[in-house]
């Protein structure tokens, strides 16, 4: 089976393949200092409720936009797991994704994993929006090429910077307000951030299309993404797996098979 571990700056994601489906997946906020062994006990427990233990487990590979935390997944994987890693990004793992950037290296784990993922499931070309702690927005061309894309803020980013610089807004929770127009605080905030958010979705998915000489098939995926499935009208289709289905690729291409 198939450990995979996507390292986010938010969220940690452990998931386990056996080859012919997710048995499982598990979310954790993400700590660089958590050590090997604190990782193992986790998984253990967790795994037990799954009937899955680590010695189940023969392969592992990992994306992580957290460099601090890649030593001690790799420990986990090599004393736990008795197996090196794949890990995305290192010299000699192949994704099958021309990078086109003016500076390759600068395309994060996060990004390519997610490009590869969107492609096993859908042709052409591609606009990958990814709804985490930053919102990206990745083209991967016809001829299968990662382009370039946007970086912004995320939504709860933006709702947390809202409430910490102003003394007298509070801290509120994300959700499809009734009406634009606030009648109140927290209404108010909510329309701001929920449909502001709509919005630059729809506004920068535009200004893509009218850039990229290729016609885009849009895709949104991440932990906050299904909130605007019936709001953002520039987005095509939804895809919570988009990541953990690149990682899987990613272990398949670097001649990994899960048994």
């Amino acid at each position: 089976m198939l450990l995979a571990i996507d390292c986010g700056n938010t969220n940690t994601l452990f998931a386990v393949h056996d080859g012919k489906g997710w048995r499982a997946q598990w979310r954790t906020a993400t700590n660089a200092t958590r050590t090997a062994d604190e990782h193992a006990v986790w998984l253990t427990q967790l795994m037990a409720m799954s009937s899955l233990s680590l010695q189940d487990i023969d392969a592992c590979v990992i994306s992580t936009v957290v460099p601090q935390a890649l030593f001690n997944f790799r420990n986990l994987s090599r004393r736990y797991l008795d197996r090196d890693p794949i890990v995305v990004g290192e010299p000699g793992v192949d994704l099958g994704i021309t990078v086109r950037l003016e500076r390759p290296q600068d395309a994060g784990a996060d990004r390519l994993v997610n490009a590869l993922g969107a492609r096993m499931n859908h042709e052409g070309a591609l606009l990958i929006i990814d709804s985490g702690t930053a919102t990206t927005f990745d083209v991967v061309s016809a001829d299968n090429a990662f382009v370039g894309g946007i970086i912004a803020p995320g939504i709860n980013l933006s709702m947390q910077a809202l409430h910490k610089a102003a003394a007298r807004l509070p801290r509120i929770a994300i959700q499809r307000p009734a009406r634009v127009i606030g009648t109140d605080t927290v209404s108010a905030m909510q329309s701001g951030v929920y449909w502001g958010y709509v919005d630059l979705i729809d506004g920068l998915v535009g200004r893509i299309k009218a850039e990229h000489p290729e016609p885009l098939t849009v895709i949104a995926t991440g932990g906050v993404a299904s909130l605007f499935e019936d709001a953002a009208r520039t987005i095509d289709h939804f895809d919570p797996d988009v990541t953990i289905r690149g990682l899987l690729e990613v272990w398949r291409r670097n001649g990994g098979r899960c048994v």
